[in-house]
C-alpha cells in the first residue's frame, strides 16, 4: 500500500513526522518514523501496523527496515498518528487500528480526516485508550504539542507555540 493515497494526506503526514523531527530534534532517544512496519510480538510477523506516524520515546533515532518491539528494548510506540483518506473506512480507523494500538500499548492516537474536517484522539488510562472529548486546544502529554483546526486544516504547535511548518514554508 502507498504512503498515501492523495497529496494532502501526503503533505499532512511529512508535516507532522517533520514538526515532530524538529521538535525532538535535541533528543537521540526520540524515534519518529512514517509509514514504518511496526511489529509487536515475535514470531508473529502478520500481526503489525504501519502508522502514518508514530513516535517512540527512549529508543535512537536512526534508520530501520521495520521496527521489531522485541529488539527495540520492549519498547512500543507510545504515539501514533493516522491521516484518514478516501479509502479508508470508519472501522478500520475507529475500530481495528484503535484496537490494535490500544492491545499493543500505544499511550495516544490521533486520527485527523480532512475531508470530514474531524479530528479525534485516545488517551490511554489503565488498559484502554479512551476518546478524548476536545481535540481543539488539546496537549500531548508525552509529545508538548498542541492540536487546533484553523480554517478546516489540522494545525499542531511545539511547546514554544511554533506552528508545524508545511514543507513549502521551510
Amino acid at each position: 500500500k502507498p504512503l498515501a493515497d492523495n497529496t494532502l494526506q501526503f503533505e499532512l503526514i511529512t508535516t507532522i513526522k517533520f514538526g515532530l523531527e524538529v521538535r525532538f530534534k535535541d533528543d537521540p532517544n526520540v524515534f519518529i518514523a512514517g509509514d514504518l512496519l511496526w511489529y509487536p510480538v515475535q514470531g508473529q510477523p502478520k500481526i503489525n501496523q504501519a502508522p502514518d506516524v508514530m513516535v517512540v520515546i527512549g529508543r535512537p533515532k536512526g534508520h530501520r527496515p521495520s521496527y521489531k518491539t522485541w529488539v527495540e528494548d520492549n519498547l512500543n510506540p507510545q504515539v501514533t498518528f493516522e491521516i484518514a483518506s478516501h479509502t479508508n473506512t470508519i472501522k478500520e480507523l475507529e475500530e481495528d487500528k484503535l484496537k490494535f494500538y490500544q492491545t499493543h500499548g500505544v499511550e495516544e492516537y490521533y486520527l485527523f480526516d480532512p475531508n470530514r474536517t474531524k479530528l479525534k484522539g485516545w488517551l490511554r488510562s489503565s488498559e484502554t485508550l479512551e476518546p478524548i472529548p476536545q481535540m481543539l486546544g488539546w496537549v500531548s502529554p508525552r509529545l508538548g504539542i498542541t492540536f487546533d483546526l484553523v480554517d478546516s486544516e489540522l494545525v499542531l504547535y511545539s511547546p514554544k507555540v511554533e506552528r508545524f511548518a508545511i514543507a513549502v514554508e521551510v
